[in-house]
Parts: C-alpha cells; structure tokens; sequence
C-alpha cells in the first residue's frame, strides 16, 4: 500500500509568525472598518428611528404633536399597511400619509380611490412628482424647492392666517382647481395647497414634514398649523407606508436600483467623479512630458533573453516563444535571399527564395519557419537547434 508523501518544507517556505506578521495588517484594517461600518450604521439607525411616527420621543419623530392632539379630543391611530388605512377613512377622519412617494404607483391609485368619496380629510406630507399627480390629481409638484424653510401664509385659509408663519418651506406645487387655497407660497408657487372635494372632504399637500418633528413643533406657528391641519375631524389615522405590506409588490412599478437611491447620493457621486477626473488632470499637469534617462547599468542581451525565456516557460507560453524565434529568424534570413524585410513573414514570397537558394524541399521550409507551436518543451529545444542549423546554412558562402 503506498502512501501520500509530504513534501518538506524549505528555507523559503513561510513559516506561521511569518504569515501572521504579514496578514495582521490587512486583518486589523479590516476588523476597524468592519468596526466602523457598524457604528455607522447604529448612529444613521437611530437618527433616523420614528421619523414621522407619532410613537416617538426621537427629535424627528412626531409624539408631541400627537400628544397635544389628544389632549384636544382627537384621537392617534398609526397604521401600516394600504388595506388598515383604506378601511380608516371617513367623514370624521383625518388620514396623514407620511411619506407618499414609498407608495407604488397601485398603492397610491387604490388610495385616491378610498379617499376621494369619503368625505374626510387628507394630509400628504411633501409628496413629490413621483405621487401627487395620482394622489391628487389637479396639483402638480415643480422639481425646484423653496430656498427657504420658514414662510409667511399669505392666503385666506383660516387655519394658515391664525397660525402665522411656519417651516412649510420644501415641495413647493401648483394647481388648475379655482377653489384651492395656495398658501405659504415660495416665488409665487405655494407649499401648502388645500383642495376641497365634490363630496365634502379636502386634500392638504405640504411641502416639508417639519411641523411635525418633535424639536420643530415649539418654533413659528408650527404647533398651530399641526394641530388645525390634524385636528379638524374627531380621530387622526397616521399612515406610515411600509416595504412590508403585501400591497406594495407592483409588477407594473418598474423602478430600478438609482430610483430608490436618493438624490443626494447622485449628486454626491457626481461631485466625487468630477474631483477624481480635476485630481487626475492636476496630477498629470505636475509630471510633465516624458523625459528619456539612462539606464544606471548595462544589461546583457543574453540576460534579457534568459529572463524573457524564463516568463515564457512559467507561463507555459511555448507558442509565443516559438512565435518569436520563428519571426526574428525569418526577419534575418530574408535579406540573405533577396526578399524585402516588409516580406518576410509572407509565405509565397519567402520559402520560393529560400528553396531556390538551398535547393532544399519548400514542405519543410515552411513546417520549420510557419509550422504549428511546439507540444512541449522538447519540441521547443528542437525547433530552436532547427532554425539555428537553416540560418548558418542560408549564410554558408
């Protein structure tokens, strides 16, 4: 019975503290992003946890509004998926989408459609391009927002003229309805829009979610606008879509891996793609043109080869060795026989001459000089030899 033997080990062969010195580098650098890739994501979790949702104390969140509404009678219902906020609305409900543009293109037609004859109110919260044409038909989001946050009403709607000035400033939007009232415009298109319905209800669009962040609702008239918004009906449902609900798989809504990016990553890439190519010019420009220098030492033209056949044979590259013998025997062997340089890896010009100086068979000529690559290394030596004995015989006077 034989056995599997183990090679031994050499004086180059890396021993264990050799490795180890070699890969704690790499294995600590990955360990401190590893380490900071999850700090990261902890921080962004927690800054953004409960934006918008009236269940939390976080300063984005919306607890305080919700609080203060129900010491004033109106009661909190927060829910999370298109059939609980379908079967909520009504006469004497506020429905408060918090972020429209999560719902697909189903979702927010299914919505309007819920809504529409109910005759309650709806409050969208900085829908854009994406959702308001389907939640809100005759409003249109402009793709410029205002420049500022905080914005006087400058309408006649009760509840935006009691509540002054307020951080409305985002979307801002237009619409063809006559009796909508347009307030807290931003030159001249409004960030809030109350649209009344045939059936007795509004839609209220709103440029920016601000009013209702817990460390936004004690400046301007934030509190005021908050509460006359939400509070106008008897009970308030929140709806905070979610990639989780059943409703939300839409084969129709073809939206690709950018469009869920947001914006400012793509103007981030953009900013970072143009320093890279201004980094890469600047670069450039400090080198200058290239300037010819000798080298410190002679090298041997037998060194050269010997390394140039060294990476032949580890790479097992016996057809391009044998490609460059043949060609630089065939350069030097065609000005012996009166053929042009130009001509001297064609094979209807070279081998006639060839055959006619040595008398020789053309068969063989052209198996030795355009032959297929060796099959081995042995094959490689011969063909070498070969070309060797052909040449000195072209030259033998």
């Amino acid at each position: 019975m034989t056995t599997g033997a183990t090679l031994p080990s050499t004086s180059v062969s890396p021993t264990a503290r050799q490795v180890w010195t070699r890969a704690r580098g790499v294995l600590l650098a990955l360990v401190l992003l590893l380490v900071a890739a999850i700090t990261i994501a902890v921080i962004r979790s927690d800054a953004r946890h409960g934006r918008l949702d009236p269940r939390s104390v976080d300063p984005l969140g919306s607890r305080a509004v919700a609080e203060l509404l129900d010491e004033r009678g109106v009661s909190t219902r927060v829910v999370a998926t298109l059939d609980e906020a379908r079967a909520a609305v009504g006469p004497d409900t506020t429905l408060l989408v918090a972020e429209p543009d999560l719902l697909t293109h189903r979702q927010q037609s299914l919505l309007r459609i819920a809504t529409a004859p109910a005759g309650g109110r709806t409050v969208l919260v900085a829908p854009g391009s994406r959702s308001i044409g389907r939640l809100a038909p005759d409003v249109t989001a402009d793709p410029l927002t205002s420049d500022a946050s905080t914005l006087d009403p400058d309408c006649d709607l009760p509840a935006a003229r009691l509540a002054g000035a307020a951080d409305t400033g985002g979307v801002r939007y237009s619409t063809v309805h006559l009796a909508a009232d347009a307030c807290y415009p931003s030159e001249r298109l409004a960030t809030l829009l109350r649209v009344p319905a045939p059936e007795g209800g509004d839609t209220v669009v709103l440029g920016a979610p601000d009013i209702f962040y817990n460390d936004r609702l004690d400046e301007q008239g934030n509190a005021s606008l908050a509460l006359q918004l939400l509070g106008s009906r008897p009970h308030l449902v929140w709806y905070l879509p979610s990639l989780s609900d059943p409703s939300a798989t839409d084969p129709d809504d073809e939206r690709d891996f950018f469009d869920l990016l947001p914006s400012g990553w793509k103007w981030g890439t953009l900013q970072l793609f143009l320093a890279a190519a201004l980094a890469a010019l600047w670069r450039a420009r400090r080198l200058g043109p290239l300037v010819p220098e000798k080298l410190p030492v002679a090298i041997r033209a037998s060194e050269t080869v010997e390394g140039r056949a060294r990476l032949y044979r580890k790479a097992d590259a016996r057809d391009r060795a044998a490609l460059a013998l043949r060609s630089t025997t065939r350069t030097r062997l065609a000005p012996l026989v009166g053929v042009p340089v130009s001509q001297a890896h064609t094979p209807e010009t070279l081998l006639p001459a060839l055959s006619d100086h040595l008398r020789g068979d053309g068969q063989a000529l052209h198996s030795l000089l355009f032959g297929p690559p060796p099959s081995d290394d042995t094959a490689l030596v011969s063909l070498a030899d070969q070309l060797d004995a052909l040449e000195r015989e072209v030259r033998r006077p």
